[in-house]
């Protein structure tokens, strides 16, 4: 299995599995300075292997590497955003 990807055209980061994308955040650009993470999926074959977690955290140092602060609108960004603390400063 590959590592998080970022493709910042399309908005996405992903996992891929022998040039299948199994895993992808997608988010959508408010501001310079706002990312809204709009969009998570994990293949079913996949499920339960942490690779949500994966990409959030990817997502998590981008945004701190860049300055930009992260709104959850889907279900399991606004989940990972509003209860763990390590998050806290890159949380809108």
């Amino acid at each position: 299995m590959s590592k998080v990807e970022h493709n910042a055209q399309e908005h996405q980061f992903f996992i891929q599995n022998n040039g299948d994308v199994i895993a992808e955040m997608t988010y959508s650009v408010s501001s310079e300075t706002l990312y809204i993470i709009d969009h998570t999926y994990v293949d079913d074959n996949y499920r339960g292997q942490g690779l949500a977690e994966d990409l959030m955290s990817t997502v998590v140092d981008y945004a701190r590497q860049h300055e930009i602060k992260l709104f959850g609108l889907c279900p399991f960004a606004k989940r990972q955003l509003d209860t763990r603390s390590e998050y806290a400063d890159v949380k809108y």
